[in-house]
């Protein structure tokens, strides 16, 4: 019975591996989540314990050819990836766009910007009239749908119109209810945002 159960537990190791990913060592950054204070804003602790586990901050393995500092979102599975190198990345639960807004391709960050200003595009206030009093830019706080930072992504056309970017909304996170753009929670976006570098490759799968 004993190597019976060590042999599930060897199997099940062993898939996650494959599964590429591992949380190496005990880097989960489960109490990353608490109240903060940020250019003046004051953001109320994530109720993390709410938030599935696979959602949380933390270092998995991760093979890619991609070079360091490059991000790789992966839609399907609600993660952002954030390569470290050696074989290593940051990954980060998301929220994704719902039903007829998801996107995919490969962009550069042009812009980042702390607490931005949120403009809701012309054919979202079409479908919503009650946002055109936001027109000409709502100003920043903690229900700005932008949340506490933002990273433009513009491809060869210019401004894409998506952005990665926080939410108040911690519990969209791993689902997919957006209008396009990718939701991290602000505790998380705080973090992408002090690696990620202007000029970073974006990879959206």
């Amino acid at each position: 019975m004993r190597m019976k159960s060590f042999a599930i537990v060897a199997a099940l190791a062993l898939s996650t591996a494959i599964a590429g990913c591992s949380t190496i060592g005990s880097q989960i950054f489960t109490n990353n989540y608490g109240p903060m204070t940020d250019a003046g804003y004051h953001l109320p602790r994530i109720p993390i314990e709410k938030v599935p586990f696979k959602y949380r901050r933390q270092v998995v393995s991760y093979d890619t050819d991609e070079k360091p500092g490059t991000i790789v979102v992966d839609t399907q599975n609600k993660f952002l990836y954030y390569v470290m190198g050696g074989g290593e990345a940051m990954r980060y639960g998301i929220g994704v766009g719902r039903e007829g807004f998801e996107w995919r391709g490969t962009a550069r960050i042009a812009v980042k910007r702390e607490w931005p200003t949120w403009t809701p595009p012309s054919a979202m206030i079409k479908r919503q009239p009650e946002l055109a009093k936001f027109a000409g830019g709502m100003d920043p706080g903690l229900t700005n749908p932008l949340g506490a930072r933002a990273l433009y992504l513009f491809n060869k056309g210019g401004d894409s119109g998506y952005r990665l970017h926080g939410s108040p909304e911690w519990n969209s996170i791993g689902k997919a209810m957006s209008s396009g753009c990718i939701r991290l929670m602000n505790q998380d976006i705080i973090d992408l945002y002090d690696r990620t570098s202007v000029g970073a490759k974006v990879i959206v799968l």
